[in-house]
């Protein structure tokens, strides 16, 4: 197995799965009444990021992990996240289709790349790329896409562990 195989297939995967979910938080909006702000900036806890910066998290922790190795940085991404649902299928289909074109090649040349995790100036861990995406990126990601999920559960969208999962890859 690959560094590829072991990241990018299934961030697709997880990815198009978010697409999915931000569909069915914008029907339940619909049908609700409820203007989709109320979704967007919706939080479990007070002292955690809202909807739209989960969504925007896994954009970061995906493309944005591998272009933080080949820029030999990765610093986690403070701006504010986009404000419409439109603007937030647009980061992650952008998400999509930057990995999309990344070759097996292109990653195994960064698995052994050195680079560093901080925030702001401040150096907190040095890795090399494929323990960066394997022990931090993945899990971040995979943690982000799950608020962004127990959110709309929250939130009482009709959403369940299918539409988290996505499409598996399975024999036909």
């Amino acid at each position: 197995m690959t560094l590829y195989d072991a990241f990018v297939p299934s961030c697709l995967q997880i990815l198009h799965a978010v697409l999915g979910l931000l569909d069915k938080a914008k029907d339940h909006a619909d049908a609700q009444q409820l203007p989709i702000e109320q979704l967007i900036h919706t939080r479990l806890a007070p002292d955690m990021y809202d909807f739209a910066y989960q969504v925007k998290s896994c954009a970061v922790h995906s493309i944005g992990a591998i272009r933080g190795i080949q820029n030999g940085n990765f610093s986690p991404d403070m701006t504010p996240p986009p404000e419409g649902l439109d603007d937030l299928k647009a980061k992650i289909e952008g998400a999509i289709q930057a990995l999309e074109a990344l070759s097996a090649a292109d990653l195994e040349a960064l698995g052994e790349k050195p680079m560093t995790f901080t925030i702001g100036d401040k150096l907190l861990v040095n890795f090399v790329g494929k323990d960066f995406l394997l022990s931090f990126a993945q899990p971040n990601f995979y943690f982000h896409a799950s608020m962004v999920y127990a959110i709309l559960r929250m939130s009482g969208v009709g959403v369940g562990k299918r539409d988290y999962l996505g499409d598996l890859r399975k024999l036909p």
